[in-house]
């Protein structure tokens, strides 16, 4: 059952927070907070302790647990940043219990939990979102632009490469029972941004993956995808890089390169390079914060409702996205490192 939004436009979405994760702490709860079209009205975390803090910080109620925080009538939609490999099981009680959700990306750990979750959204009415927040930001639409206006000709290659350094002994991301590894928390964005500029029938027609001897947990990758047009996409993604953040899109009169394609700051004016065979154009854009861009947008999807052809399209992404994802696991040809 739906928990209804409707007769106020003006009315902020009500939303509960469950996870008290370093995302939530560092980036998503204080631009939520700074969004007039939500209202954060409380927290659930790991532990009472954890779930006080981030109140006190957040000015909202500490529950003691998913379930208080999902029967509250006063939530409309829920923002879960639980480990990857829980995204499901809480995404699930949110939506059973009436409430929208935004859920930190990606929305499971293969395309069966991406269906089922999808599924039981367009069900209840609901809308159902991954925080995915780099195609929000305009700089991707200017690049589009270009390829639409045939500035660079004919598509050939398509390269991204979202990349990191090794986090820390103890992050999540390095316990393969929680849903971690490189591909679910940073392959995921070349793989999107791929399909953002390519378009739907990607195929992987490669894959590699450095894997951790000990448990096979991946650690860094590279994809080769071929669009149904022909473009070739080289895809390199992982933990143990220093790091990168961007693509670049090659066609037979010029190639376009975002420098920072994926986590660019608020106030970062993005740089696109435009170079053709006898000159090259630096491009300055506005800055732009691609998560309240990302919030806007969900808050307005929540009073328009979980029905229509937007939200069936934005769920039948999610679920291609993972089904690219079960394809690179497929395919690959593991290498296992110390």
């Amino acid at each position: 059952m739906e928990v209804a939004v409707t007769g106020a436009e003006e009315r902020p979405v009500r939303l509960g927070a469950l996870g008290t994760s370093s995302i939530a702490w560092r980036r998503v709860l204080p631009t939520v907070v700074r969004t007039p079209e939500l209202r954060l009205t409380a927290v659930a975390g790991r532990s009472e302790a954890r779930s006080r803090r981030f109140a006190e910080r957040f000015g909202c109620a500490a529950e003691t647990d998913a379930a208080a925080l999902l029967d509250r009538p006063d939530i409309d939609a829920v923002y879960i940043s639980t480990p990857t490999g829980l995204h499901r099981r809480f995404a699930e009680q949110a939506l059973r219990a009436g409430k929208h959700v935004l859920v930190e990306k990606p929305v499971g750990v293969d395309a069966a939990e991406a269906r089922a979750l999808c599924a039981l959204a367009a069900e209840r009415g609901l809308v159902l979102r991954e925080n995915f927040m780099f195609p929000h930001h305009p700089q991707h639409a200017h690049v589009r632009d270009l390829m639409d206006t045939g500035r660079l000709g004919r598509p050939a290659s398509f390269r991204a490469a979202f990349c990191v350094p090794p986090l820390s002994k103890d992050d999540i991301r390095y316990d393969a029972r929680l849903g971690g590894g490189a591909l679910l928390d940073v392959g995921v964005y070349p793989l999107r941004a791929a399909s953002l500029l390519l378009g739907p029938g990607l195929e992987v027609a490669g894959a590699t993956l450095r894997v951790r001897a000990e448990d096979g947990l991946d650690l860094s990758g590279q994809v080769l995808l071929v669009s149904p047009s022909g473009v070739l996409a080289e895809l390199s993604f992982g933990f143990e890089h220093a790091y990168a953040s961007s693509y670049t899109v090659w066609g037979d009169r010029a190639r376009v390169t975002v420098t920072r394609a994926f986590t660019p700051p608020p106030a970062h004016q993005p740089l696109v390079v435009l170079e053709e065979q006898d000159r090259e154009e630096r491009l300055l854009l506005p800055a732009a914060d691609q998560l309240q861009l990302l919030l806007e947008a969900f808050a307005r999807q929540v009073r328009a409702g979980g029905a229509g052809a937007a939200e069936s399209g934005v769920r039948a992404e999610a679920v291609a996205a993972m089904e690219l994802v079960d394809a690179v696991r497929a395919t690959a040809r593991c290498v296992a490192v110390e």
